[in-house]
């Protein structure tokens, strides 16, 4: 089992340069597990690329598709309250790195989701900054395709 930041599951959903190290590690291992609101995040990535033309038609279409499809077999941290915490503690904890609330409440429900024990834990992400903070938190960090 395996915790997926957002940054890691956009790959999944859109071709991306990571998208085939994210297919298989996803093949590797399908269980995922997810912060509660990273659908609405890759979600708000997918309008973005929208808007911005380079997702198009039915290519938003399959998109969308693919992200009902993954989110219907991933499990959610839900622990609205917990995560806060963990999240309010890691931003005080890593305020030399680049850490948005929404990086924050990611790592908080990583740590919810195995009770505060993140060793032999996967984290999965794209994100150079939240990488790093996984690692000090105690997590085994997977970038796909670095």
């Amino acid at each position: 089992m395996r915790f997926w930041d957002s940054s890691a599951v956009v790959p999944l959903i859109v071709e991306e340069s990571a998208s085939l190290a994210c297919r298989r590690l996803l093949r590797a291992d399908s269980d995922v597990v997810v912060w509660a609101l990273t659908r609405v995040e890759v979600h708000s990535t997918l309008q973005r690329l929208r808007r911005m033309r380079l997702l198009e038609g039915q290519s938003v279409r399959r998109a969308e598709l693919r992200l009902d499809r993954l989110s219907g077999r991933w499990d959610e941290v839900v622990a609205l309250e917990a995560a806060r915490d963990e999240a309010e503690r890691l931003l005080d904890a890593h305020g030399n790195l680049n850490l948005r609330a929404a990086d924050a409440m990611q790592l908080g429900a990583a740590l919810v989701s195995c009770e505060g024990r993140p060793r032999r834990r996967a984290f999965v992400t794209l994100d150079e900054d939240l990488g790093r903070a996984a690692k000090t938190e105690g997590f085994d960090v997977i970038t796909p395709g670095r």
